[in-house]
C-alpha cells in the first residue's frame, strides 16, 4: 500500500485518453518512472468537474477520503478489495485533482454478475454496501465494483459521497434487513466515536458530524437498512 502510495505521488503523470461516459473530466494516465510505465492511474482534476448544487466543488477531495476511510477501517485485511490507493495530487497535467491506482479488471463484470457468479465474494459486496451506508453514496451503481484480475472487488467512483443530508442512492439492496458483519463492526464502532484527522480535513464539519452519527446508528443497530419507498437506486443502474 505505502510502495502505490509514493508511486502515485512521485511519478511522472502523463495523459492517455479521456475515460467515456463519465459526467465529469476524467482521464487514463500513465504513471512513469524515469523512461518506464509502471502503472496506470485514473486522475480527476477539480478543473474538470461539473457545477453540481447538492456538492460544492472538490469532488476529487471526497474521492479521497473514501480511499482514507476503507483504509481506516482496515478492511483490506478483512475482506481484501475495496477503494484503490487514491490521493491528492497537485502537480499533475490540468492542476489539483484525484489521482487513483487503476486497477485491472475484467471490465464484463459488474456487482450484479459478481453477486450471481461468486458466492465467495459476498463478503466483500457486503463491506462495500456497510461502507456506502457510512459514506452516504449517492451514486453506487453496478458498474463501480470491478472484479479485478487480482480476484478482489475493487469499488471505484465515490466522488459523490459524505453529504451530511442523508441521501443514500445505490444497487446493493440484496442485503437488506440482514445484520452487518460482526468483522466489520469494530471499524464502525470507531467511526461513531469520531471522525480521525485525515478524513476530517477533506470534510466540512457538518459532514463529520453527519459521518459519525451514521456510523452511531449502525452500531446501535447493526443490520442493512431496507428501503420501503423502493427509489433509492442510481440511473443507470450499471
Amino acid at each position: 500500500m505505502t510502495d502505490a502510495l509514493d508511486l502515485l505521488a512521485n511519478a511522472d503523470v502523463e495523459v492517455q485518453g479521456r475515460m467515456p461516459w463519465s459526467s465529469n473530466a476524467t482521464f487514463l494516465v500513465d504513471l512513469d518512472v524515469g523512461d518506464k510505465t509502471v502503472a496506470q492511474a485514473i486522475y480527476k482534476p477539480e478543473r474538470g468537474e461539473r457545477p453540481l448544487w447538492d456538492f460544492p466543488t472538490g469532488l476529487y477531495r471526497r474521492e479521497v477520503a473514501a480511499f482514507r476511510l476503507w483504509h481506516w477501517f482496515g478492511w483490506t485485511d478483512v475482506v481484501g478489495g475495496g477503494v484503490p490507493p487514491t490521493i491528492v495530487r497537485d502537480e499533475a497535467p490540468y492542476g489539483t485533482g484525484s489521482l487513483q491506482l487503476f486497477v485491472p479488471s475484467d471490465f464484463e463484470q459488474h456487482y450484479f454478475t459478481i453477486l450471481e457468479g461468486h458466492e465467495e465474494l459476498r463478503p466483500a459486496l457486503k463491506a462495500i454496501g456497510a461502507f456506502d451506508l457510512m459514506a452516504n453514496n449517492t451514486d453506487r451503481k453496478g458498474g463501480h465494483c470491478l472484479l479485478g484480475l487480482d480476484g478482489n472487488v475493487w469499488a471505484i467512483d465515490q466522488g459523490l459521497c459524505f453529504a451530511a443530508p442523508f441521501k443514500l442512492r445505490t444497487v446493493i439492496w440484496d442485503f437488506a434487513g440482514e445484520p452487518i458483519p460482526t468483522e466489520l463492526m469494530p471499524g464502525i464502532e470507531r467511526l461513531a466515536a469520531g471522525v480521525p484527522d485525515e478524513i476530517a480535513e477533506l470534510l466540512d464539519e457538518e459532514e463529520c458530524d453527519a459521518l459519525s452519527a451514521r456510523a452511531a446508528r449502525l452500531v446501535a443497530k447493526p443490520r442493512y437498512p431496507t428501503d420501503p419507498s423502493g427509489r433509492r437506486y442510481p440511473w443507470p443502474m450499471v
